[in-house]
């Protein structure tokens, strides 16, 4: 049996689960080199299908994964965001990953927040992370927005085989930072 599927609303965001309508969206995402510069480059349309796929898939597998975010005020996809950890993944992570006009908004923080309070009353996690490379100023300013740190280095594994740091905090802290 699946565990029913979440829809969160923030102010100004409906994090949801990936649907066919994304596709397009998601495709165009994966074809930005600068957007797709710190999560492993362009990407083909096929990658894209399969990228969104295994992403809709995960929640019936895992009952978590990432969300499409969808801008209130224009009811356009405008990324991905939340929990994630396939096989091999060096902990729970909810990452974020979102479309350049989308950037400097705080949609990354505002939907990161809303999935890491899911996910730690959820699923039992009692760690989150976020999976950033040391070149990726933007994504470590949205860490630090969330109260993260590093907490240690690791390597991403097959197909990516990426080192990188390993941001993030204890339910604990985030609990009592939320408070």
């Amino acid at each position: 049996m699946t565990k029913p599927v979440p829809t969160l609303e923030t102010d100004r965001l409906i994090l949801r689960v990936p649907a066919a309508e994304d596709f397009e969206a998601w495709a165009a995402f994966y074809a930005d080199q600068e957007a797709m510069r710190h999560i492993g480059g362009v990407q083909p349309r096929a990658s894209a299908w399969r990228s969104m796929a295994v992403m809709a898939g995960a929640w019936m597998i895992r009952g978590y994964s990432m969300f499409s975010v969808i801008e209130k005020a224009s009811g356009r996809w405008i990324g991905r965001l939340g929990p994630w950890m396939p096989e091999g993944w060096p902990g729970a992570e909810v990452g974020w990953a979102l479309v350049r006009d989308a950037w400097g908004k705080g949609y990354a923080t505002e939907g990161a927040t809303a999935a890491i309070d899911w996910a730690f009353e959820t699923q039992g996690w009692s760690e989150v992370i976020h999976t950033i490379e040391p070149a990726n100023a933007n994504s470590q300013a949205v860490a630090r927005r969330l109260g993260s740190r590093i907490l240690r280095q690791a390597t991403l594994p097959a197909p990516f085989f990426t080192e990188l740091d390993v941001w993030g905090q204890s339910r604990e802290e985030w609990q009592a930072r939320r408070r």
